[in-house]
């Protein structure tokens, strides 16, 4: 029993459909995003965690952060312990550096929080010295605030605000000490 299809009209071939990705929701921030990003490149060399690389001052110090920086760490196949931790040495540190090797591996060890590197290779090379940090604030003046002003800022129970008012106090009598001196 088959049906005449004369009669009926031929059908339209369909537009292929556009792919639209799914919205994301909430925009992030660029320094949420850097670890995902940048795993998938440390992990090509070797590197479990990019924290390693990015902590590497705070891990072994910024004396041997100077003359050292991690390559790479390869893990025995399967393992992911037990691994060789590979550094780039600066050329004339090596000496140094092999000597504190005990304390770089239980240094990285206690970063990992187990027994992640059991040896360590070293390679001469150019190491880049890590970046300065900001230098901290100065601390507040220590001198004593003047007598007149002494007694009603001790009435102000917010120590932050009195913090404030004494360092107002303060810079109000320096300007007015160059006045006098220039006038």
């Amino acid at each position: 029993m088959e049906r005449d299809r004369k009669g009926s009209k031929p059908e339209k071939p369909k537009a292929p459909r556009t792919f639209e990705r799914a919205r994301g929701g909430e925009a992030r921030m660029i320094g949420d995003l850097m670890p995902a990003i940048g795993r998938t490149a440390f992990r090509r060399f070797g590197f479990v965690q990019s924290s390693v690389v990015t902590r590497w001052p705070e891990i072994v110090g910024t004396g041997h952060a100077r003359h050292c920086a991690p390559e790479s760490i390869r893990f025995p196949v399967g393992e992911k312990a037990e691994g060789t931790l590979h550094l780039v040495v600066s050329p004339g540190h090596a000496p140094i550096i092999q000597h504190v090797i005990p304390e770089i591996i239980d240094r990285v060890n206690r970063f990992f929080g187990y027994r992640a590197v059991a040896k360590v290779r070293m390679r001469q090379g150019a190491v880049q010295p890590p970046a300065a940090k900001e230098p901290k604030a100065p601390p507040p003046s220590l001198k004593p605030v003047p007598i007149e002003l002494g007694d009603s800022l001790r009435d102000i129970g917010d120590p932050e605000l009195r913090t404030v008012l004494e360092s107002l106090a303060r810079s109000l009598e320096r300007m007015s000490g160059k006045a006098e001196r220039q006038g």
